[in-house]
């Protein structure tokens, strides 16, 4: 039977339906949110596996072309691999979900939730999360939710709860928040260098609506609910648990506070073999089994009492202390901008290259048009990193953590009209304990700034941590966490930005919800934390480098009139090609008639220039130009203003002295400053050679009046490059 629940949302109805599609999962629910809809189910497998000390669940978001009445493109006409963007959308559901199911439920449990219709103005991704949550509610699945999800953008100084696309395009900040009735459990987002008060303000507005969310979740199940698998609680004890609690304890307390990771984790390991051992007389396997559950609960109250304690953590920093930091830049002899950032035990190499328009990455998704972008980040975290054996592949942290990174800085570049180059920025994690995501975003800043990117300004990152008690209501804010205090902690707050504000952010929270008062104390520790990472930042680069590489590609730009696009495309893009295969620049242009070239060095990007200028530039008489002499006969000269095109320097106008022949005065292919002075009626230049006797050689050339602005001497050598930006390729 068909059961409906609606919630009234901004400017549209979130409706979540059930017992119509998909019956035989575990939990179906269709979720529609204005022209945008999405189908989640959710299953689990028949059988518990054994020996489970995590929750086996897969998230598999993706959505369908048709959903947007598209055709893939490419040559596979099918829906494939899952692109960035659904693995993206799948943490997001996965993340605030996880820590509601129990581990000894011990099943296997997936979430299917596929956008099958989207109106390109409600974006899917938090009616996925929605819809998600509500399957599981509904299904027969233990689970301590539901969990609601709003995005919420600040669109000219007004916040808006579940904006559409083109208010978030709009937006100075777009943050996705999701939570349960008691608080928020997780927020993810950008901005433009907006105060913390902006963020917590955002988050204070969502948290109302998530809660209503889950109430008409809990509605849904209330109509169309299945009864629960009961979960298995005869979960086996350690024989003399408190025994050997005791004798671990006083060893493990030592080993905790073992300076160095490596160290501190081998000390660790000792002593739970020492226990082992032993004990391992007197146990069966079975209970043997449960001695890493001891040692490691032994660890998480030890490292979390001390911290709540003493103020003291494993490395035997305060709460607020960061570790400290090194920055090198020019790293890397040949690539076009190269930075080392070192903060303790995480290190990353971040490396930025530049490229041309054809190097723009194209995005083909259900959310609009084919679009490029001009800006990558790529995340590597190969397993050395952390001293393991494994497969290097990319994988969902890998582009979640590249994802958070690129948000960071984004924000920061220069437009396309000003930097035309496409960038690429690659960080490879070479050590990590503890946030190799921020430093990502530092090491990126830095290569940025070695490559000569005119960001506005630098961007710095940390990450927070929280350990709290709840008996005693007691909490403590920690700066630059460890890998450990991720794991043994409450809270995970990535916040990256420049001095003035915020630009990138990532909060997961472990326990039911944290307090705005914490929210707003974890802001300012990481405010002040940031200050301190970008001075150290801007002793080693604070601006960038005057100059780009000599090994990236050199750009000129200039306009040319619309309808002189078709003379320098040539039919069948015969002329732009063989300019391109006569210089070696690519050269792009735009139906306004921008045109930007990119050269492999400065002379291929003049050459190409110049040639475009002499397809384009009408003669302009009265102008004066650097001519070079073609061709030589008995009543004068041949002289070439523009590529291809002459004009005639009569022996009349060689001299204001008689000479005898053309050749006392000139010879083949010397470069000489001529004034244009008559087009005729077929065409024909006549030009007048300007010697140093004319006081008009004195002159400098005046710049075209029509056919291509921004024009110049053709042939002198600009002192740098001019940008701008092109689409059209050739």
């Amino acid at each position: 039977m068909m059961q409906k629940v609606s919630l009234k949302i901004g400017q549209e109805n979130l409706v979540l339906e059930t017992g119509r599609m998909a019956k035989q999962a575990n939990g179906a629910v269709f979720a529609t949110y204005g022209g945008s809809a999405v189908l989640a189910t959710v299953c689990c497998s028949d059988k518990e596996v054994e020996g489970l000390d995590y929750v086996p669940l897969q998230v598999e978001y993706n959505e369908k072309y048709y959903a947007a009445g598209k055709i893939p493109g490419g040559f596979i006409k099918r829906e494939s691999k899952p692109k960035d963007r659904e693995i993206l959308v799948s943490r997001l559901i996965d993340r605030p979900m996880r820590p509601l199911f129990d581990k000894k439920f011990a099943r296997e449990i997936q979430v299917v939730p596929t956008t099958i219709s989207t109106d390109q103005i409600n974006p899917p991704d938090v009616i996925a999360m929605v819809a998600s949550s509500a399957a599981v509610v509904i299904s027969d699945i233990p689970f301590g939710g539901p969990v609601g999800a709003v995005r919420v953008s600040s669109v000219k100084g007004e916040l808006i709860v579940n904006p559409t696309f083109q208010q978030i395009e709009q937006a100075e900040l777009e943050i996705v928040v999701s939570g349960t009735e008691e608080g928020v459990t997780m927020v993810e987002g950008g901005a433009k260098e907006v105060p913390e008060q902006l963020l917590l303000d955002a988050i204070k507005l969502a948290q109302p609506v998530i809660a209503d969310i889950c109430r008409i979740q809990r509605e849904l199940a209330r109509l169309a609910g299945k009864p629960k698998i009961p979960i298995t609680d005869a979960e086996p004890t350690l024989p003399k648990r408190d025994e050997i609690h005791a004798a671990a304890t006083p060893l493990m307390e030592q080993a905790c506070f073992v300076k160095g990771k490596e160290e501190r984790a081998r000390a660790i390991k000792k002593v739970a073999e020492e226990m082992k051992a032993r004990y391992a007389g007197e146990f069966s396997d079975a209970e043997m089994k449960l001695f890493g559950a001891l040692m490691e609960d032994l660890e998480y109250t030890i490292v979390r009492k001390s911290i709540l304690d003493r103020k003291v953590r494993t490395d035997g920093r305060g709460p607020e202390d960061i570790r400290p930091i090194t920055c090198d830049v020019d790293i890397l002899p040949r690539t076009h901008g190269s930075a080392l950032f070192t903060r303790g035990e995480t290190q990353a190499l971040a490396v930025t290259t530049l490229g041309t328009v054809s190097d723009e990455q194209m995005i083909d998704d259900i959310e609009g048009d084919k679009r490029y972008v001009n800006f990558m980040l790529h995340y590597n975290f190969p397993p050395y990193s952390v001293g393991e054996v494994g497969r290097l592949a990319t994988g969902r942290r890998e582009i979640g953590h590249g994802h958070l990174a690129h948000r960071a800085l984004a924000g920061v570049l220069p437009s396309k009209d000003a930097f035309p180059y496409t960038i690429r920025v690659v960080s490879e994690i070479l050590e990590s304990n503890g946030s190799s995501s921020m430093a990502t975003v530092c090491g990126g800043t830095l290569s940025l700034l070695n490559a000569g990117v005119p960001i506005r300004k630098p961007v710095a990152g940390i990450a927070m941590g929280l350990v709290t008690e709840s008996d005693s209501g007691r909490t403590v804010v920690l700066s630059d966490i460890l890998g450990e205090e991720d794991h043994l902690g409450d809270m995970d707050f990535k916040v990256a930005g420049t001095e003035d504000g915020i630009t990138g952010f990532q909060m997961d929270i472990k326990i039911s919800g944290v307090s705005f008062e914490i929210l707003s104390q974890a802001l300012e520790q990481a405010h002040r934390g940031r200050l301190h990472i970008l001075e150290i930042m801007n002793r080693t680069l604070s601006e960038p480098r005057g100059t780009v590489s000599e090994f990236a590609p050199k750009i000129a730009t200039l306009k040319i009139d619309t309808d002189k696009i078709g003379a320098v495309i040539g039919p069948a893009g015969k002329t732009i090609k063989s300019i391109s295969e006569k210089t070696g620049a690519s050269i792009n242009i735009e139906n306004d008639g921008s045109v930007t070239i990119f050269g492999k060095d400065q002379k291929s990007a003049e050459e190409a220039e110049a040639i475009i200028r002499g397809l384009v530039e009408e003669p302009d008489i009265g102008r004066i130009y650097h001519g070079i002499v073609r061709r030589i006969v008995d009543f004068g000269a041949f002289v070439e203003i523009f590529p291809g095109k002459e004009g005639l320097v009569h022996i009349s106008k060689l001299s204001r002295q008689r000479i005898n022949t053309v050749g006392d005065v000139l010879s083949i292919d010397q470069e000489i400053p001529v004034k244009l002075v008559e087009v005729d009626r077929m065409g024909r230049m006549n030009l007048s050679y300007i010697d140093a006797i004319d006081p008009e050689g004195a002159q400098a050339p005046e710049p075209a009046a029509s056919g291509a602005q921004g024009g110049g001497r053709p042939y002198s050598r600009p002192s740098t490059p001019h940008h701008g930006g092109g689409r059209r390729r050739g």
